[in-house]
């Protein structure tokens, strides 16, 4: 087993995964958000960890993105498959699309953000360029086109802190700094992944316009509406991944 997914928002327990075992990782970071599922999507083994606990209690800025990471990398995982419910910024963007990002910034604060704190035995830097896998985001976009299943194949996330939505006025922000889709838990998760040397993607599911594109404003049902849709997508992507 060397994948792991962890699912967002809507996306605490893919109905595809068959559990064998739940794994309780003890990290020096502190607990992980839930314990690990250990199962098969198909034939293939790998791992399940609910971001924001098994009943999903934990609001962004509250995730031990620390101890989450470590504890897969524990377990063995090379590859982490992140699923992320998002706001589409971009003009294009509708509600239902799904998007593979390609670059990230970072407008949150106050999180722990580095395995390399000044407590270990030495500093880090890693190089974050290209902050997500080039070799991942591949396997996503093959099994996306081998689905048939429509995505946009490149994209700018938008990492604020959270837990309230945005003003529009800072969505009009985030667009001229050049972001095409804005969600809560996308840092320091990526970098996390990239301390350990995981690879890491993701498959952001657009579920509602960012504040200020839509004159219906954002309403909680029209957000679930759309998860069970891009969900669903999302998880055809995963099972020919």
């Amino acid at each position: 087993m060397d994948t792991a997914i962890i699912g967002g928002t809507g996306f605490d327990a893919p109905d595809a995964l068959s559990i064998a075992r739940r794994e309780r990782v003890t990290t020096p970071y502190g607990a992980p958000s839930a314990d690990i599922a250990l199962g098969k999507i198909g034939a293939r083994a790998v791992a399940f960890l609910p971001r924001h606990g098994a009943r999903h209690n934990l609001p962004p800025q509250q995730v031990n993105y620390r101890a989450n990471i470590w504890a897969l990398q524990r377990l063995g995982i090379t590859r982490v498959i992140a699923l992320a419910a998002v706001g589409g910024i971009a003009r294009t963007l509708r509600p239902g699309d799904l998007v593979i990002p390609h670059q990230i910034i970072d407008y949150t604060w106050g999180r722990a953000h580095t395995f390399f704190d000044g407590d270990s035995a030495m500093a880090r830097h890693i190089d974050f360029t290209n902050p997500y896998s080039e070799a991942a985001r591949a396997a996503i976009l093959r099994a996306a086109d081998a689905g048939r299943i429509a995505v946009r194949r490149a994209g700018v996330y938008a990492a604020t802190q959270g837990p309230r939505l945005e003003t529009a006025a800072e969505i009009d922000r985030l667009e001229r700094d050049g972001a095409d889709i804005v969600g809560m838990t996308g840092m320091p998760e990526a970098a996390l992944a990239r301390e350990l040397d995981m690879e890491y993607a993701a498959i952001a599911m657009v579920v509602n316009p960012a504040a200020g594109r839509s004159k219906r404003g954002i309403h909680m049902e029209m957000i679930a509406k759309h998860l069970a849709i891009t969900g669903a997508k999302a998880m055809e992507i995963i099972k020919r991944l």
